[in-house]
This record gives structure tokens, sequence and C-alpha cells, in this order.
């Protein structure tokens, strides 16, 4: 398999350098990062790149995304801002909308997020007993009185205190259960209806992904909020955190290299005992193990979102990707810190908070225990058939 850029992912990759390199500098990237997010004149620049004809986002004639372009716009972005930005998210959120909404639903939207960069709501799953588990959420919708009502609560709302509306994940208990599953509902809700609260959650790192715990109390629906689209199910639902899970290790891949990149820098520059950082045999064996982690990292990255654009995914690829990719981005950004010694582990370099954001992906997306959990059953199938034959 060959996984070699072509000249268009060149040029894509290109491209997005020119907007990294104009808009993301340590003295911007830390302000955005105390604003929680990134000024108007970013977003919308961002949405109007051309991204060389490639299914980056949905506009034109696309009918379909490019997940190696998509995938190697995150990467790269994340490497030169040192930081995790949202477009990832942007990203999962909105081919979950377009999959679930229909088309008269999803247009304004899409639209709007094309001419501000924007998106116009937050998408709210995870819930206190029930994070990895989204099969077990308790958040649930049932007529009382006639009236459609919503009750529960959602954790890890990303942007969830300053969206205009919720797409929230819940239990339709009107509905029967199918497959021994409750049925899954979902609602685009205005952020203003009344028995909606959100509370800001601080976290050590992903600055500008501020969090929110949100509560459903006795909140009154409109039917015409519901989410009408040909997915319906948790299995549907399911197969779209695979695509995130992708995302998050591209964004994690990007960070880990930014690292690398400052790493090498320093060891070339920095003097001690007379000779440079790059010579002492101890700094040599890390940096080297580094780049052994970062070529893994993209061969797996890179392996998934070439099986998602070839239509043969298999779950396997991705569990793998996730278990590896966040942890050895962590290890790759601690041995960073490490090379720059004291100055690494201050705010005057982002090595630090690089380090910050890659440790939140070894639980964003499935912690790295569901990754064995969901890896472990495949791995015993896939060797069973070997065996067998």
């Amino acid at each position: 398999m060959d996984f070699r850029l072509s000249e268009a992912d060149r040029v894509l990759i290109e491209h997005v350098r020119e907007f990294g390199a104009k808009y993301f500098n340590q003295d911007t990237v830390a302000q955005w990062r105390s604003d929680m997010g990134l000024p108007d004149e970013v977003v919308r620049d961002f949405v109007n790149l051309d991204f060389n004809g490639f299914g980056v986002i949905h506009r034109r004639d696309h009918v379909r995304y490019d997940m190696l372009a998509q995938v190697l716009v995150l990467e790269e972005l994340s490497r030169i801002s040192g930081t995790t930005l949202p477009f990832q998210n942007d990203f999962l959120q909105l081919q979950i909308l377009e999959a679930f909404a229909s088309p008269a639903q999803t247009d304004p939207i899409r639209m709007e997020y094309q001419h501000t960069g924007r998106l116009a709501f937050a998408f709210a799953v995870s819930e206190p007993s029930a994070g990895s588990d989204t099969m077990s959420m308790s958040t649930h919708v049932r007529t009382v009185d006639g009236q459609l009502t919503m009750n529960g609560e959602k954790l890890f709302v990303n942007n969830g205190e300053y969206a205009p509306a919720l797409l929230v994940a819940a239990i339709d208990e009107d509905a029967p259960k199918s497959g021994g599953h409750a049925a899954l509902s979902m609602w685009m809700i205005p952020c203003s209806t009344p028995g909606i609260t959100a509370v800001p959650e601080d976290k050590i790192g992903q600055e500008m992904l501020p969090f929110a715990h949100i509560q459903f109390h006795n909140v009154r629906l409109d039917e015409s909020w519901r989410l009408s689209g040909p997915a319906r199910g948790f299995s549907q639902l399911l197969a779209f955190f695979e695509y995130g899970r992708v995302f998050a290790c591209a964004t994690a891949l990007g960070l880990a290299q930014a690292a690398m990149d400052d790493a090498v820098k320093w060891a070339g520059e920095r003097k001690a005992f007379g000779k440079s950082v790059s010579e002492f045999q101890q700094v040599q064996e890390m940096l080297t193990d580094m780049e052994v982690k970062l070529a893994n990292m993209r061969h797996m990255v890179y392996k998934a979102a070439w099986e998602f654009d070839h239509e043969c995914h298999e779950r396997l690829t991705v569990a793998l990707m996730k278990r590896y990719v966040p942890r050895a981005a962590t290890e790759v950004a601690s041995d960073a810190m490490q090379i720059l010694g004291g100055r690494g582990y201050t705010t005057h370099e982002r090595i630090s908070s690089i380090w910050q954001d890659c440790r939140g992906f070894q639980i964003a997306e499935g912690t790295d225990q569901i990754m064995v959990y969901i890896a472990a059953p495949l791995i015993m199938a896939k060797y069973a058939s070997r065996i067998d034959a």
C-alpha cells in the first residue's frame, strides 16, 4: 500500500501552510487560547480556502468528503499552530448533521458555516454515567400530557456555552426498542429554550475547545426540532465516532510533529559543555525514538483515512490507531520537553501546552482502554480465521 502523497496533496498542504503562517504565531496562539476561540477573520478565511479542489468541507459540487485531505489539513494546521484548533470538531459535527438531518434542516446551517466559519450548534452526547458507553445514555424524551419533554444532562459539550443551538442525542421513550436497544433520537434545540442551563467546565489543555456541562430540566420540545435524515439509530452514530477518532489522531500527529520541530531546533542551537546538545548521545537516542513514533503515527493515521476514502474501512485499523497515536504523541511531546530542559517546562515555549493537548486525546473520542475493548475481540477473530484456515 503506497501512502506517498500525490502532487495534489502537496499543493493542498502548501495552501494550508500559507494560511497558517499568515495567522498563527506564538503571540496570537497564546491570545486565542486565552480567548478560548479563534477570531471571526481566521475562521472565515479558513472556510474560504480552495483546498485544491478536495472535499474538505462540502460546497460547490462535492458529493463526498476526502478524509485523507481532511487529515492533511488538520495535521498541518496543528503542526504550524502548535495547538488544538476547532476545525476537527467542525468536520465531524457537520458530517453527523448531514447524516441525521434532512437537507432542509442541514442546508441553512451548512451555508452559514461556509459564510461565517462558525457552526450554529454544539454537539451534546457524552454523559456523567455514559462517557465512552454512549448506548447507556439516560437523557431522554417522552410525551407528558401531550407535550414532548426532555430531561437529562450532557458533559464535555464543546462550545456548549456559546453556540446558539444544541444538537442533542437522546433516548426516545415514546418509540419502541429495536434489537433490544432503546430508540435514539436527535434534536436541534435553540439554547434559549427554557429549562436549559449551561455551566463552563475547566480543563488543563485544548483551551480553544471550551467545554460546558448542559442540563435539561423539563425542556418542552417542538417536533420540528427532531432531525429527520436517513441515519436514525445508535449504529449509525457510533460509526461517526470512527471519523472523530481519525480527526483526533490527525491533530495529535500534527502536535507531536510541532514538538519534534521545536526539539530539533533547540538541540541544534543550544550549547552545553562546549558543544551542541544534538551531539549528546542520549539526546540523539531520544530524537531517533521520537522520529520512529512519528513515522508509525503517520502511517496509522494515513492508513485509516485511506481505508475510508477507498470504502474498505476496518474497525480494527481505527481502534489500533486510536490506541497508539495519542499516547505516542504524548510521549513525543514529553521527550521534547525533556530536551528543552527547564525552558520546556515554562509557558515561554509551546511544548508544555502541546503535551497537555496530546494527553487529552488519550481520553477524547474513546479512551486508550476502550480501544483495547474494541480491538481485542477483532484481533481474536482475525487470528482465529487464520488458524482455522
